[in-house]
């Protein structure tokens, strides 16, 4: 078994090297030449922003240095109404950096991007998939899937499990109901817009009774969609429920 394995490897690396010379890795943003597929130029790389501590420990919001947050280490909105789910990381700051992968991704067909924004992933989210058993995408509305025929966070989450070798369940959650877009609305609009948006299939209940999910999303804001999710999934049997997500909007009560 061993030998196949290295033969198949073997003989992976020879067709990429084949596949390289004919048509050599460039930049997902800028098409500059790079080392190898997926990765970023230099200049494109530093032009996005890394979250690592200091973080709120539940909801994963940037402080602004180490003192924020108390000996709690908790943002103002985790301390007023503390979120269902257990703990949220994200990968980047949602900024223009972050914007130039994402929103390629959300709304221009860019899926490519899917496996770049895995790789930071999987370092923001390490912990958490270390316990994961179960990746789960939040779910689009069947009309928004029509138009525009993939879900991002499903293509993330297929990109994280496949980095981090944890099984996905790509239609365990349903969204229920249409719900407006988010961006302009307050944190609390937003809670009662997404409450009750979400539910688990009934068909994967069995999947997700007494396993550790850990919820995908593309961009998370004030929380409001991964804590319905979370409850819906909590609803479903779930055991536990953490969030990882490819960007993280910072909360403005911390700037």
């Amino acid at each position: 078994m061993q030998a196949a394995e290295q033969a198949a490897r073997l003989a992976w690396q020879a067709g990429r090297a084949v596949f390289d010379l004919l048509l050599p890795p460039s930049c997902p943003t800028c098409d500059a030449p790079v080392d190898a597929p997926g990765l970023m130029c230099a200049a494109c790389f530093q032009g996005v922003t890394l979250l690592a501590e200091p973080l709120c420990r539940r909801c994963g919001a940037p402080f602004p240095h180490r003192g924020a947050g108390g000996p709690e280490r908790l943002c103002p909105g985790c301390v007023q109404a503390p979120p269902s789910f257990g703990s949220a990381r994200a990968a980047l700051l949602y900024d223009a950096g972050a914007q130039r992968l994402v929103l390629p991704l959300k709304y221009a067909d860019r899926t490519d991007l899917a496996a770049v924004l895995a790789l930071h992933m999987a370092r923001a989210g390490m912990e958490l998939l270390r316990s994961a058993e179960l990746l789960v995408p939040v779910p689009l509305h069947k009309r928004r899937l029509f138009a525009r025929r993939y879900n991002q966070a499903a293509l993330l989450a297929w990109a994280v499990g496949h980095r981090a070798h944890v099984p996905v369940l790509p239609d365990a959650l349903v969204r229920l109901r249409a719900t407006a877009p988010l961006g302009e609305m307050s944190a609390a609009r937003r809670a009662v817009e997404v409450a009750d948006a979400f539910a688990v299939r009934p068909a994967r209940a069995g999947q997700i009774a007494g396993r550790r999910v850990l919820l995908i999303d593309d961009v998370m804001t004030s929380g409001a969609t991964a804590d319905a999710c979370a409850r819906a999934l909590f609803a479903g049997g779930a055991a536990a429920v953490d969030v990882l997500a490819a960007a993280r909007v910072p909360d403005p009560r911390l700037q």
